[in-house]
């Protein structure tokens, strides 16, 4: 009964991600990245943005293009 309930919970959670998902290597930059989307987004200081932005935490920016 354990094992069917794993698999269910697994394929679940495979079912839920997008294909988009697989495209990534990972989620998450760096440690740095997996820390602070754990604990350190409640209170984000000067330090963590300058750690954004030198280690490319969110990408690149996309322009927003108004439809016509």
């Amino acid at each position: 009964m354990k094992k069917l309930i794993v698999l269910i919970l697994l394929a679940l959670l495979i079912g839920g991600c997008s294909p988009e998902f697989y495209k990534h290597d990972s989620i998450f930059k760096d440690w740095s990245h997996w820390g602070f989307s754990w604990w350190g987004y409640r209170s984000p200081d000067a330090e963590d943005a300058s750690n954004s932005a030198e280690n490319g935490w969110w990408g690149a920016e996309i322009p927003y293009i108004p439809a016509e």
